[in-house]
């Protein structure tokens, strides 16, 4: 394979979605020489380049806020250089509707901004263009990984990576086990609508998926080439159809409504995931871990909080590689719990702890200190077990 150029840092991390941004910007805030590679051309992943712009809660529904740090700072920062409220009286509110707890639905545009400045200011390397094609894995560790811009293709090599790429694609380049999960058809379309005041944030959705039943042209577990392909068309074949339908029965028309703009990526839900150390299972919610690195909420329901193990950021067969948002060690439910964007920033900030102390003390991810990454997190705002929050737990 052609080497074209190669460079060397302290923490590399794949992806340049919430995830990413959260470990690089915690890992480069660590005084740690840092690599972000980001296949396209904007930060923020799903909820940005995949119009996914509902910036989900950090609080428990009850009035009680569970996530800070890195996670809270992007939801302002989704916030700044366009429209977004927080619920007025979340705190006060008991059993309240995801829509009321505290969370925001931003501009993509705007959060692509806000990220650029964050990063900007880190002092990290920024990659973007720049996608990851293989990695050298010699005995459990990452030596380098292999990437492809408009320089050609080369090598960054690191200290410590975290994976952050949504799918596992660092992980299963380095050979690494990579269970695998059933999608479902999503597709969200920003559109403009007139008898919504001129705008309107809108997901689009197979209508076989709403309700929770899969549609059956993507319950095949995994990930590959062609499936995403066909996931793609398929999402905006169903947009056009529910376009059509309107406009033949007068209810709208291609002045009134049309898309503004749809996704420049797949807006998948389940692919790959490392297998980590231990797997966070459905009903462990209100579970104590020894290990825990944060708390999060559930955000479809109130009265459902969870910790989340740092064993579950760690692949078992990886020594220096560390996972950060929807590919940690989750399964099922509770995959369903920490795929999202709060908790993707959440562990996306302790993999870059993790990586930057990996890097520091040169040793692998295992042998960091858990309570050194505890401490990290909670100077930086973050409870890391459920017991903080709620004394009589």
């Amino acid at each position: 394979m052609r080497n074209d150029f190669e460079k060397s840092y302290d923490v590399v991390v794949v992806g340049g979605g919430v995830a990413g941004v959260a470990a690089a910007l915690a890992a480069a805030r660590r005084g740690r020489r840092v690599a972000l590679v980001e296949k396209t051309v904007l930060w923020g992943g799903l909820a940005t380049t995949g119009i996914i712009f509902i910036y989900l809660p950090l609080c428990d529904g009850n009035g009680t806020q569970v996530t800070f740090g890195i996670s809270e700072e992007l939801l302002k920062a989704g916030m700044k250089y366009g429209p977004g409220d927080i619920p007025a009286g979340w705190e006060t509110g008991r059993n309240l509707a995801e829509e009321k707890r505290y969370r925001t639905v931003f501009s993509p545009a705007s959060m692509v901004l806000a990220l650029d400045e964050l990063l900007a200011e880190s002092g990290c390397d920024l990659w973007l263009d720049t996608l990851l094609v293989d990695a050298e894995c010699r005995s459990g560790r990452v030596e380098s990984i292999t990437v492809a811009n408009k320089s050609g293709m080369g090598k960054l090599r690191a200290a410590a990576f975290v994976d952050a790429s949504g799918d596992a694609d660092l992980a299963f380049y380095a050979g690494a086990s990579c269970p695998v999960a059933a999608n479902a058809l999503a597709s969200w379309t920003l559109e403009y609508s007139e008898q919504d005041g001129g705008h309107l944030l809108a997901p689009t959705v197979r209508a076989s998926i709403v309700g929770g039943s899969v549609d059956p042209d993507f319950t095949e577990p995994g990930i590959n080439g062609r499936m995403v392909s066909e996931f793609v068309m398929a999402g905006r074949a169903e947009y056009r159809r529910r376009l059509t339908e309107e406009y033949t029965a007068g209810k709208s028309t291609r002045y009134t409504r049309f898309p503004l703009k749809v996704p420049a990526m797949a807006d998948l839900r389940h692919t790959r995931r490392i297998q980590g150390g231990f797997t966070l299972q459905p009903g462990m919610e209100w579970q104590r871990f020894d290990d825990s690195i944060g708390v999060c909420a559930d955000w479809r329901t109130t009265g459902k909080v969870w910790e989340l193990p740092l064993r579950s950021l760690l692949p078992q067969e990886l020594d220096n590689v560390i996972a950060a948002g929807r590919c940690i060690s989750s399964h099922g439910d509770a995959w369903e719990v920490t795929r999202v964007i709060p908790v993707a920033a959440l562990t996306g900030e302790a993999a870059g702890i993790t990586a930057a102390l990996a890097a520091e003390r040169s040793c692998s991810a295992h042998e960091v200190p858990c309570p050194e990454v505890q401490s990290a997190m909670k100077l930086a705002g973050n409870p890391v077990h459920i017991s903080e929050l709620y004394p009589d737990k």
